[in-house]
């Protein structure tokens, strides 16, 4: 125990006689508390309690105008007008005194008054819902708009995009669910607070560069708090296995426990990302499961590639093939209208490298593809634009009755567009050495007569030119046997 005195007990302001001998009579107390037997009820209630984390009272300074009150201050600053009083004790300012210009007063922080703000739907894709509260969910369009207390849920080839105030995006990935827990901006500072909890799926965040010290944007798991002050990250929580995994591609991310007991371990706003218990840097990741330590950052894998980049998705669905990784376990391929990847419309996971999507509308689109490693982390990404336009090719073969010709045909589904075709016919399934190499064929057919018996290979290539590009399709090499 230690005992610190001041030199006058409180209360017996007075004569040297009288504060000596209040002084000696503390003493005495404190002396018979010190030596006095200890119950074992007592000693059982000096155990060593857990060690909560406090954190020190925040100020905001404040410079006064020309005639500023108490009361006014409080009013258009904080949250309780009535806190001119606390305003009062702690700047030992005279509520009713009106103030010249260029007092430094003290605000506390967390008495702050905060307006709220809403983020604006830009994108979705399939099945994405809200609700607010405990209101039931109705589907979600772009151009909505959506604020605290706002829960967003998307369904399997589900995708949503948010814009925030600062232009920051915030992107929801399939089969997730998302709550807006803060979208506010602090009257006296302007510094922006946004927090949003992931309760399962992922989110795909980048965000603007912060302008204000106290700027704060946290991504909430069950398992982790991650903050950052500028950068492109992903938080991913997967309930079944009750891990989160951040993985940071630009900047860095603060990664802190979750909220225990109601009380969030992440630092302040206004306290430096490295006070953080784990800190997170660009190219690397972690996974946390829920109520462990923080995992150690890992490097992310490196960015894979397509085997054929410049391939216009021409065929009945649309696929892509990966350049193998041997480090990676698995795969993760997007389909997106943009190349930011902020207009989703598909997502696949594969572990082999290769993917295929199904049938899709034409148009343009970009795809984005990383390795995934033995952590469950995603790698750096690659991204690609590429164009669909489905064009299909259908050839037949065969002998005409009553002849010894032999006759094949071919037709294109974009019939509309002109279109020329080769056909080459050769003794050998690589067809280098042809037999026919017809290039300035305009119809649909092509007949050979007097064939010698053998086995025969052929295809045929159709050929367009539209909108200042050139295509080409080849059908499969296909084969037939003439008996003579």
């Amino acid at each position: 125990m230690t005992v610190s005195f001041d030199g006058v007990v409180p209360g017996c302001s007075g004569s040297p006689g009288r504060r000596t001998g209040a002084m000696l009579a503390a003493a005495g107390l404190i002396a018979m508390t010190c030596f006095a037997p200890v119950s074992a009820d007592a000693q059982s209630s000096r155990a060593p309690k857990p060690r909560t984390r406090t954190t020190a009272p925040v100020y905001v300074p404040y410079v006064t105008h020309d005639g500023d009150t108490l009361y006014e201050i409080a009013g258009r600053y904080l949250r309780d007008a009535g806190d001119w009083a606390l305003l009062s004790r702690l700047n030992h300012v005279p509520a009713p005194r009106r103030m010249p210009a260029g007092i430094a007063l003290r605000l506390p922080a967390d008495r702050l008054k905060q307006d709220p703000e809403s983020a604006r739907v830009i994108a979705t894709s399939g099945p994405a819902e809200h609700a607010f509260g405990t209101n039931p969910y109705t589907p979600l369009s772009a151009g909505a708009t959506l604020g605290e207390g706002d829960h967003i849920r998307t369904g399997h080839n589900g995708f949503v995009t948010l814009e925030l105030p600062d232009g920051s995006h915030v992107t929801m990935s399939q089969d997730g669910l998302l709550d807006i827990d803060k979208l506010r901006r602090t009257v006296l500072t302007g510094a922006s607070d946004r927090v949003l909890d992931l309760q399962h799926g992922e989110v795909d965040s980048q965000v603007t560069h912060a302008t204000k010290k106290d700027d704060r944007f946290q991504i909430r798991s069950p398992s982790v708090v991650a903050g950052v002050r500028g950068t492109r990250f992903k938080v991913a929580y997967d309930g079944d296995a009750r891990t989160t995994a951040v993985e940071v591609l630009d900047g860095a991310v603060g990664v802190d426990p979750a909220a225990a007991g109601g009380q969030a371990f992440a630092p302040p706003p206004g306290v430096p990302l490295q006070a953080s218990a784990q800190l997170v840097k660009a190219r690397f990741g972690s996974v946390t499961r829920t109520g462990s330590a923080i995992g150690a950052p890992v490097e992310l894998l490196a960015a894979p590639s397509l085997t054929e980049p410049a391939k216009v998705q021409d065929g009945k669905t649309v696929t892509f093939d990966l350049v193998p990784d041997d480090r990676a376990v698995a795969y993760r391929v997007q389909i997106a209208r943009d190349a930011d990847q902020l207009d989703l419309i598909r997502d696949l996971r594969v572990s082999a490298p290769h993917a295929d999507f199904g049938e899709l509308a034409d148009g343009t689109y970009f795809v984005r593809i990383a390795a995934i490693d033995a952590n469950g982390l995603e790698g750096l990404p690659q991204v690609y634009g590429f164009e669909r336009r489905q064009l299909g090719l259908a050839a037949s073969a065969g002998p005409r009755a009553g002849s010894r010709d032999y006759e094949f045909r071919w037709f294109v589904s974009r019939s509309t567009v002109e279109t020329r075709f080769r056909f080459v016919l050769a003794t050998s399934a690589d067809l280098r050495h042809p037999l026919v190499d017809r290039t300035d064929l305009t119809g649909g057919q092509f007949v050979v007569s007097d064939l010698p018996g053998g086995v025969y290979y052929w295809t045929v290539v159709a050929e367009q030119f539209e909108n200042g590009r050139f295509y080409e399709k080849s059908s499969t090499v296909r084969s037939f046997t003439l008996a003579r």
